[in-house]
């Protein structure tokens, strides 16, 4: 901005807010992720929790479909558990 420009109007902007958190009591869909080439379980938890070392807690949550964390394949979707 130069010193000659006019400062932006933000007086017709009204305040508030919004979550994506669910009301209380109210059940959450699980989230799933759609394993990609070259994934692997501490990659997910990498990406979805910050922490590659919460692998175990996918594969936990997926035992059902995994048998050995180290086989997983593109197109398989995992649930994700809260962390």
């Amino acid at each position: 901005m130069t010193p000659d420009e006019p400062l932006p109007d933000f007086s017709d902007v009204e305040g508030g807010s919004s979550s994506a958190a669910a009301a209380p009591g109210a059940q959450n869909a699980p989230r799933t992720y759609e394993v990609k080439k070259g994934d692997s379980l501490s990659k997910i938890a990498k990406h979805v929790y910050g922490d590659a070392g919460k692998w175990k807690q996918i594969f936990e949550a997926n035992t059902d479909q995994l048998k050995d964390p180290d086989k997983i394949y593109p197109g398989q979707v995992l649930t994700i558990p809260d962390a």
